[in-house]
């Protein structure tokens, strides 16, 4: 923490500025964060957080005019544990005299924006896959159960029986965290397997876009560490949910709901809404995690893809550096903006990356035409249709309410259809509009009184979608062209759409899923994301009970405990899962080791022995499915690990174009910058992986990177190298043997890239080290220019 001696100079330099004068360009209070790097290793040298309070206040007041002192003079949330900080309430004007005062500890002012949420049987397809319940069966035997996982989401709903403590033994004593009532919220919520609940003011709490917002606000009855959206439910159960006999969503994928970890302990920290995420909630929300003694942090958010922020500026990134500084974990999904390159989110490489990917379990909905033929689609529907009656069959634009445009009609954009003439009919829809989402159309077509919707789309037909009670059905462009045939063949189309039936061990999987954002990263290319892949199509895990929403209920029955999601935020805590029987297993590893241990074990093939493939049926490459598929009983004993050190993290900050100044206040060192510090050297730095975003085909010479890895399997060990390359890239590692003699735990070796006669673009390949019992798999990406 810096010295008060520091702020009054840091409040000097601003009365100055102030007295100077900036000029104003928008003088309206907005909530900003003020990111001032590490704490101290004593963690305080202000002392309590009353004292730093006090500090930031005395910061704040230098820059907010007196007239406004009484309105403004407050913290939203300070930050003294992990790292140090606060947001307010301040003008563009007082954030950029911030920004300019000079003070070795302000590492980055930012407005306090919004990220989005990245909204059973995989743990079953993952044991058929790899034996993950084996091994987290058998070391449950005779390791602690007390890996404890921070879940930064919408919060917890506590009755879900997921959350259920029986047979968990104590807390762990070193636990420090708290359980927080609310008005809907009890400390008898808490139990041995929920350990914890935090709130924070979430975007609906307060206001992100301009006006007045309460430093109060989550303090008062109307906060909760309750969810009410279902997300941060979902993604808790589905890491470590406690396992449920015989869980179902209304009889669709029925079996044994459970977590990655089920003895894992769960702390829930509320720093989101239905709205999003605030980026000064998130903050508080590490700080306090890390400050509680989680072991490893879930978070199933990122920025939207338009506003992707510089890493001092992204609240993750600042988040899950300090985590990893502390040891602990940071679990994050890559986004939903697939199936396009350049959208993965969450990239620094002290974030383990997630992609989604499909499991070996499908749910069609059949379509009965009027003349006898039948076509199976995509969908999770709920209805009642039968198939002793079909109704009316009609195309979009045949139904289009007057002067509608023939094109939004086909699309079924809302006020495109006419209800006089959609009501009681089935309507097809078309996906020429990619702004108009399955479920607007689905909106717009029940609103018209329709019976149902077919849903003709290649996108996204791989993952059904949800559409309750009422009939909803999606197929491809081939069974699209063949159903609208057959409407402009007949006086009296008819169809009926029957309820969603599953489809088990569906064949290939796992498939890398059409959502799932892509590589590479636009901020730095020369680190390989994402990381790794799990399930997050379809999948089953606790859910809070909906008595609000018409039709997600089917007539005569309960809400249900259990719901059927997809996204990579499904995907992230299946890696948090994994990675928590890792930590239970080997408490000593760091991040990075358990990190690497899951990347160079990973499946790459699925369950008909064939390479892994996406939605297309071509194969998937790193920049879709990273490293490949988790497989967690492997990654227990992967042989050698790859230790990705805070040095290297402060050097690819050095490369990424960081100041020393920055770089110092970030990790409270002296660190001092290589020389040559330019982003190509970004791939030299000790990752699992190997990216190249730029390998001339004109250089004379090969480019060389060094890799270091660390032995955990038995000493006297001899591990020999075996290079998949592309046609054309010459790819040579030397040495091709590495010997482990006793005492001997560290070794290095080189890997060089030659591309004189390889093709341009992106090249995939990689680097496995064997030695008779394991594979160690490192992929690499090359863009040759």
């Amino acid at each position: 923490m810096a010295s008060l001696l520091q702020l009054l100079h840091l409040i000097f330099s601003i009365s100055f500025l102030l007295v100077c004068g900036i000029a104003t360009s928008n003088q309206t209070p907005k909530p900003y964060v003020v990111y001032m790097g590490s704490t101290s290793s004593s963690n305080n040298e202000l002392g309590s957080d009353q004292v730093a309070e006090s500090a930031y206040m005395q910061l704040l007041s230098s820059i907010i005019p007196s007239e406004d002192q009484n309105e403004r003079r407050s913290l939203i949330h300070h930050y003294n544990h992990a790292f140090k900080g606060f947001s307010a309430m301040l003008t563009e004007n007082e954030a950029s005299i911030l920004s300019a005062a000079g003070h070795p500890d302000i590492v980055s002012v930012f407005p306090d924006s919004v990220l989005q949420l990245h909204t059973t049987r995989s743990w079953d397809f993952l044991e058929t896959e790899t034996g993950i319940l084996r091994a987290s069966a058998t070391y449950n035997k005779h390791v602690s159960s007390d890996v404890i996982i921070g879940m930064i989401d919408t919060g917890i709903w506590p009755e879900c029986p997921s959350f259920n403590d029986k047979g968990i033994g104590e807390i762990p004593s070193r636990w420090k965290g708290v359980c927080i009532e609310g008005h809907d919220f009890k400390l008898s919520n808490c139990n041995r397997k929920l350990i914890g609940a935090r709130y924070y003011p979430t975007p609906e709490m307060n206001s992100i876009n301009g006006s007045k917002m309460s430093p109060a606000a989550g303090k008062t009855s109307s906060g909760s560490p309750r969810d009410y959206v279902d997300h941060g439910t979902h993604t808790a159960s589905t890491a470590g949910g406690f396992p449920v006999v015989n869980a179902s969503y209304y009889g669709l994928a029925g079996g044994t709901a459970m977590g990655g970890f089920p003895s894992a302990r769960i702390a829930s920290y509320k720093a989101c809404s239905k709205v999003g995420c605030s980026s000064s909630s998130l903050l508080k929300a590490f700080d306090d995690a890390l400050k509680d003694g989680v072991d490893i942090i879930s978070v199933s958010i990122g920025a939207d893809n338009f506003f992707l922020s510089d890493y001092k500026n992204d609240p993750i990134a600042i988040g899950a550096f300090h985590a990893e500084n502390m040891g602990v974990m940071v679990a994050c999904s890559g986004g939903n903006d697939g199936p396009f390159s350049y959208t993965i989110k969450n990239t620094a490489p002290w974030i383990f990356t997630v992609a989604a990917s499909s499991i070996d379990r499908d749910f069609c909905s059949t379509i009965q035409l009027g003349n006898g033929k039948t076509f199976r689609g995509s969908a999770i529907n709920l209805s009642n249709l039968t198939k002793k009656r079909t109704y009316p069959l009609v195309f979009g634009k045949d139904v289009a309410s007057n002067f509608t445009p023939t094109y939004e009609a086909r699309n079924c954009r809302p006020g495109s259809l006419d209800p006089e003439k959609a009501a009681g009919k089935i309507v097809v829809c078309v996906d020429n509009d990619p702004t108009i989402s399955r479920n607007i159309k689905k909106l717009v077509v029940e609103d018209m009184e329709a019976i149902g919707i077919i849903f003709i789309s290649e996108a996204e037909k791989d993952v059904p979608y949800d559409s309750g009670t009422f009939p909803f059905v999606q197929v491809g462009s081939v069974e699209g062209l063949q159903i609208l045939n057959y409407i402009n063949s007949t006086k009296d189309p008819r169809a009926t759409i029957l309820p969603t039936v599953e489809i088990p061990r569906y064949k290939p999987a796992p498939v890398v899923a059409y959502f799932s954002s892509r590589g590479p990263a636009r901020q730095a290319e020369n680190i390989l994301k994402p990381d790794i892949m799990a399930p997050g199509v379809a999948i089953l895990a606790g859910t809070i009970p909906r008595t609000d929403e018409p039709g997600s209920v089917p007539v005569g029955k309960k809400p249900a405990q259990f719901a059927i999601r997809s996204g990579t935020s499904m995907s992230c805590p299946h890696v948090t899962g994994a990675a928590s029987l890792i930590k239970s297993v080997h408490p000593g590893w760091t991040p990075s080791m358990i990190k690497s241990a899951l990347m160079t074990t990973a499946n790459v093939r699925d369950n008909v022995g064939k390479p892994l493939t996406k939605g297309s049926g071509k194969s998937a490459n790193p920049h879709e499915m990273g490293a490949g598929e988790i497989s967690p009983l492997k990654a227990l004993h992967p042989g050698l690990v790859f230790e990705t050190t805070t040095t290297d993290y402060l050097r690819f900050l050095c490369y990424y174009g960081y100041s020393e100044k920055d770089i110092r206040s970030i990790s409270n060192t002296n660190f001092s910058c290589p020389s040559n510090s330019i982003k190509e050297l970004i791939s030299d730095i000790n990752y699992p992986s190997i990216s190249i975003a730029n390998l001339s085909r004109n250089q004379t010479a090969a480019k060389t990177i060094q890799r270091t890895v660390t032995n955990v399997g038995l000493s006297n060990a001899t591990y020999i190298a075996k290079v998949h390359a592309p046609v054309g890239l010459v790819v040579d590692v030397f040495p091709q043997k590495l010997v482990f003699l006793k005492g001997v735990a560290k070794l290095s070796y080189n890997v060089s890239f030659f591309g004189k006669e390889a093709p341009s673009g992106y090249n995939f390949g990689s680097l496995t080290w064997f030695d008779g019992r394991h594979s160690v798999r490192t992929v690499f990406s090359v863009n040759v220019q």
